[in-house]
């Protein structure tokens, strides 16, 4: 193994590794530990408006128009 990443998850006194490690026993290694930052889940609304999506005033009333090629509904 020339150099593997691996995740692992600290419970106070020992860290315990996500995979198993592909070592024979009495292999040195060397561990650098980094903290990883959790990301906090998103909302849909989040991720929708971080996608800048575009498109006519009417896409939510005409929906199955622009999805399907149905006609339009109309606004009387």
């Amino acid at each position: 193994m020339i150099g593997k990443t691996i995740e692992a998850v600290s419970d106070g006194t020992m860290l315990h590794l996500r995979e198993p490690l592909e070592l024979q026993k009495g292999t040195r290694v060397r561990v650098t530990l980094q903290a990883i930052e959790e990301e906090k889940p998103r909302s849909f609304l989040q991720t929708a408006k971080n996608l800048h999506l575009q498109g006519p005033a009417d896409w939510s009333t005409n929906l199955h128009h622009y999805l399907y090629n149905e006609e339009v509904q109309s606004h009387d």
